[in-house]
């Protein structure tokens, strides 16, 4: 299923449900709300933005679909800024006379022949209006100026938008004649020529940016212009955008932020039924119940993703509490100038996405294990990050990265490089985390590869023979020796030669062994000796080969999690086991 067509499914899912605004509607930050008389005289203007926080916000309400704007002036139906409604801003308001005039123009032709009394209200409102009104009437506050304002007549609760002439109005502009296949329905009809703005992606315009749109020759076939290009009736447009929008409401509990990439995610429960098919009364019965909602599934999955993105381990994860059925959507969207990108998007079961998640956990595994556990995309990514702020992440190896843990392919060889390259530039600082991706990494490909090789280890193994695990292994020892003849120096052979070794063996290690025999020599005298050789000796026996001149990207991984594995082991406490207490001792 395509991306649109998923969106336009979990729409109709919504209406249903009566959790979406009816077609031609969307949701709105609205501060205020203008009541009017039945002679469309203002009886008051009533404030109403939150205010349970510390400083007053608007409300996010349904309203016709805003339109959308880039430089030009485009009117709001039946709401909109004070500029077009009233008039009156708080700029300089160079083109706030056209503005007004284009919101009165339109109003002017649409409610030109309404019967209903709240649209009358509105229409002999603006006949009458006049900008100047604004600083003469007591109604009016300078705080008002450029926020979104809405009508209700006075003394009726619902607003005029919401009235069912209203709607019925708004339903009836979008409804026009065309012969064009609809790519996401299937359905003849007139194609979006533009589709909606989508707000809420981080980095993105304000504003809103498009998800779908043709402005440029180059981007256009046949003659058509922009939407025609792809060809998607207005109300099929309509429910992506309301969808996709609600999604990316501040506060959503669909969405989740991933390095720079914004996710949102969505189960489809229509599929999912019940867990038995034998052929008893109590088996029909149990699939005879109805089926869960989405909201249902989705808040169940919640906390496991929300996990991946912050590095938290998965809070009671228990796939079999979600119908391995019911279908799930991932979708993650990046800012591209005045459009979006598409990073990743998953379409699957939760069988397969629990599989996938697993899939990740047992290729990340390592011991000693990260401080945060299971390795989240968040955390991977960080470890790829100059001093490890997020701003400088790579902007595409997150979808990179979420598109692998997801559909169980490969992970990005940029990832490795760009671990292996801040391990270089940190002078050896080969941290839990970073050692997690690189055997991740490996397991990942040769689990995928025809030509299977010795798996990475998972904690440190003396019997592994593989040479680049092996020497970071020895290079980890070298360093301990040295550290433990002149404990207290402020740069050891890690600081000065970690990258050349571990790219390089056979022209750095004999300089190290040289060094390494002097270290040994002082500890001999003190008796300290004795550890150090036992495990060079174990090391070097596994080295069948002459050192290599140098190693591949992938060896190098090797060497990296080989020298992680070592001197972890240095640090780890052998557990120590009670004597048997005597009789004594336990009265």
């Amino acid at each position: 299923m395509t991306i649109l067509q998923a969106l336009n499914g979990y729409y109709q899912r919504m209406r249903d449900q009566g959790d979406a605004p009816p077609s031609g509607y969307s949701r709105e930050k609205i501060s205020y709300a203008i009541l009017l008389t039945k002679e469309g005289a203002v009886a008051a203007a009533d404030d109403i933005r939150d205010t349970t926080g510390k400083k007053p916000v608007p409300i996010m309400m349904n309203v016709p679909a805003g339109a959308k704007r880039a430089s030009g002036i485009v009117s709001n139906r039946l709401w909109d800024k004070t500029a077009y409604v009233l008039g009156v801003t708080a700029g300089e308001g160079k083109r706030t006379a056209q503005e007004h005039e284009a919101f009165k123009t339109l109003h002017a032709e649409l409610l030109a022949d309404t019967e209903d009394v709240g649209l009358v209200a509105l229409r002999r409102f603006l006949e009458n209006w006049k900008p100047e009104h604004f600083e003469n009437s007591p109604h009016f506050k300078e705080e008002m100026k450029d926020a979104n304002v809405v009508f209700r007549l006075d003394g009726v609760q619902e607003y005029i938008h919401d009235r069912p002439a209203a709607r019925a109005l708004i339903a009836t502009t979008l409804a026009s004649e065309g012969d064009d296949l609809c790519l996401v329905t299937g359905e003849r009809g007139a194609a979006a020529r533009l589709h909606p703005s989508i707000k809420g992606v981080w980095g993105a315009q304000s504003s809103g940016a498009s998800l779908v749109s043709f402005n440029l020759d180059a981007f256009t076939s046949y003659g058509k212009e922009q939407g025609a290009n792809a060809p998607i009736s207005e109300a099929a447009a309509a429910h992506y955008g309301i969808a996709l929008n609600r999604m990316l409401d501040k506060g959503s509990r669909n969405r989740i932020q991933i390095g720079d990439t914004t996710t949102v995610f969505w189960a489809d429960a229509s599929g999912a039924g019940g867990k038995a098919a034998a052929a008893t009364a109590d088996a029909w019965l149990i699939n005879a119940l109805d089926p869960p909602t989405d909201r249902e599934e989705t808040l169940k999955i919640k906390d496991q993703l929300q996990a991946v993105a912050q590095g938290r381990a998965i809070p009671g994860f228990n796939a079999e509490s979600i119908d391995p059925g019911t279908r799930f959507y991932i979708l993650g969207l990046a800012p591209n100038a005045a459009r979006l990108s598409v990073r990743f998007w998953y379409d699957g079961t939760f069988g397969d996405l629990a599989q996938r998640l697993r899939e990740h956990w047992l290729d990340m595994a390592i011991e000693p294990p990260p401080r945060f556990w299971p390795p989240s995309a968040w955390h991977l990514l960080l470890e790829t990050a100059v001093q490890r702020k997020s701003e400088n992440i790579p902007p595409l190896l997150g979808g990179e990265l979420m598109r692998a843990i997801l559909t169980g392919t490969r992970y990005p060889r940029s990832l490795m490089s760009a671990i292996l390259i801040r391990i270089r530039a940190e002078k050896g600082e080969v941290t839990a985390m970073r050692a997690a991706i690189l055997r991740g990494i490996l397991t990942r490909d040769d689990r995928l590869s025809p030509v299977k090789q010795k798996e990475v280890p998972v904690a440190l193994d003396e019997q592994d023979t593989n040479v680049a695990y092996r020497l970071g292994r020895w290079f980890a020892e070298l360093e301990a020796i040295q550290e433990h003849a002149r404990p207290g120096l402020n740069a050891t052979i890690r600081d000065r030669f970690y990258g050349s070794a571990s790219s390089a063996p056979a022209r750095i290690f004999p300089v190290l062994i040289r060094n390494a025999m002097n270290h040994l020599a002082v500890l001999r005298k003190e008796g300290k000796a004795g550890g150090h050789e036992k495990r060079l000796a174990a090391i070097i026996a596994g080295v069948e080969h002459d050192l290599p001149r140098s190693l591949r990207i992938e060896d190098q991984a090797r060497f990296a999690v080989g020298y992680y594995h070592q001197r972890a082991a240095r640090f780890t406490k052998t557990p120590v086991i009670d004597e048997v207490p005597t009789d004594e001792e336990t009265v």
